[in-house]
């Protein structure tokens, strides 16, 4: 207990730090980021003594830690990565990696006064939707479309303005989850309908939503299960059948599509997505789905369908505190105007692009990366095919063949390996595989391709 005693004594005191770093060591930060490290530093010393882990701190070792741990708080917490892991779409850094023209508008419209709500025709109010609403029905062949913030979002909306208060029928084998534990069942209770589910897990019939149907249903909903997949022993009620259904009993049918597919890869050899178009030409009255997935762009909520159904959520007062900035308006409208040439949107829109690299181009890119690679007698190098994923909740069935660079050192570990690339000053993610440390090239273009190289051969 002395030494404990002793060594607390030892430590010096907040206010003399601050000065030692201010004036001795000049270091420039704001002065608030340098009391926060200066306490946060001292305060862990001291509880690392109490708890009997440290024996001591020198001044300059303390000083040398305050010092690394203001740079860490003086600089952007959310940064640009290097995605490495064959994943197009990953969730966790940020889904669609946007086009250069479109980060190119948003610079000028986020540093200038803008049209936002403004007509310049009429010089008068105007809508921040108009600047997208036409471009979607023109893409969609929908009456009308609206844009929130994101899919969840949207599908609140859509059943606050169209089924409050009433029951909504959906198959229990399309109740998803669509991450972070935030669950549709949720959302459709939050939006102040009332769930029916019926069916099972893996079948559902169309006799099961005619049972399900009472004086007090509002909707028949549609889940696309675009983040998981039921195989064997399965059926699911079409949206075909939903909408007879529906006209039956004058009932909308509401269609959750999640990713968000406006040109059919099915014509390219890659999965069975339905498109939004072929949703509304099946008889979805309102589709729904993501703008950061399948279509490449921000994120968003986007709503397309019946003219009657979207006019009744354009006045609902919830809109206001769902709607999108003008950042992500810009964002939309250039990424839906790539769409209106199939060629232009295919080889500029960076997620339709990585996902249709041809694998001979893969390869050649893998080469150039371990040709950049130094020979280092600590390091095995090797190009590997491998296999990636669209993520995103998209495909979950659809694996993307690639190739990537194997990196194994004798005097790293691959767990420290992985871990000190993402401490680079340009994090890179990477994925480990038979104990080495993977770079899968499809998600990485040639620039990236030599920082990641920069970084090995500095080892």
């Amino acid at each position: 207990m002395t030494d404990k005693n002793s060594l607390m004594r030892q430590l010096p005191k907040v206010d003399e730090i601050i000065r030692c770093i201010i004036i001795e060591r000049a270091v420039k930060a704001p002065e608030v980021l340098i009391k926060l490290a200066v306490k946060k530093e001292i305060d862990a010393e001291r509880e690392k003594i109490l708890a009997g882990e440290s024996t001591g701190c020198t001044r300059e070792a303390l000083l040398e830690r305050i010092e690394g741990e203001i740079k860490r708080q003086n600089r952007p917490h959310l940064k640009r990565v290097i995605n490495a892991t064959g994943i197009v779409l990953h969730t966790n850094l940020g889904r669609a990696m946007l086009a250069n023209q479109v980060s190119d508008q948003m610079k000028d419209i986020g540093a200038y006064y803008s049209n936002l709500e403004y007509d310049l025709e009429a010089g008068e109010r105007g809508s921040r939707y108009s600047h997208v609403e036409q471009l979607l029905t023109f893409l969609t062949g929908a009456e009308a479309a609206l844009v929130v913030n994101n899919n969840a979002a949207a599908v609140f909306l859509i059943l606050n303005s169209l089924v409050r208060e009433k029951e909504v029928i959906v198959s229990r084998g399309e109740l998803v989850e669509i991450g972070g534990s935030f669950r549709v069942p949720e959302i459709m209770k939050a939006s102040g309908c009332n769930l029916v589910e019926v069916g099972t897990t893996n079948k559902t019939h169309e006799s099961d939503f005619l049972d399900g149907i009472s004086e007090n249903t509002g909707a028949l909903l549609k889940v696309h299960t675009s983040n998981y997949k039921i195989i064997g022993f399965t059926e699911e009620v079409s949206v075909e059948r939903l909408k007879a259904i529906g006209i039956r009993h004058q009932l909308p049918v509401i269609y959750d599509l999640g990713s968000g597919l406006l040109i059919d890869l099915q014509a390219y050899g890659i999965g069975e997505e339905p498109t939004v178009k072929k949703c509304l030409e099946d008889g979805a009255d309102v589709v729904c789905f993501s703008g950061d997935k399948l279509l490449g762009g921000p994120q968003a909520g986007i709503i397309v369908g019946s003219k009657e159904y979207i006019s009744k959520m354009k006045k609902n007062h919830l809109l206001r505190a769902l709607r999108i900035d003008k950042l992500t308006l810009t964002a939309l409208e250039l990424t839906l105007r790539e769409y209106l040439d199939e060629a232009a949107a295919m080889e500029r829109i960076p997620t339709l692009n990585m996902i249709m690299q041809p694998l001979e181009l893969l390869e050649k890119r893998a080469q150039f990366f371990l040709q950049s690679l130094d020979e280092c007698p600590e390091a095995e190098y090797e190009v590997v095919e491998t296999q990636g994923q669209i993520g995103g909740g998209s495909m979950p069935g659809v694996s993307l063949s690639s190739y990537a660079v194997c990196v194994c050192r004798n005097d790293i570990s691959e767990g420290m390996l992985e871990q000190m690339l993402r401490e680079n000053s340009t994090p890179i993610v990477t994925r480990i595989w038979k104990n080495k440390v993977l770079f899968d090239v499809r998600t990485m273009n040639e620039v990236e391709i030599q920082t990641a190289a920069d970084f090995l051969n500095q080892l």
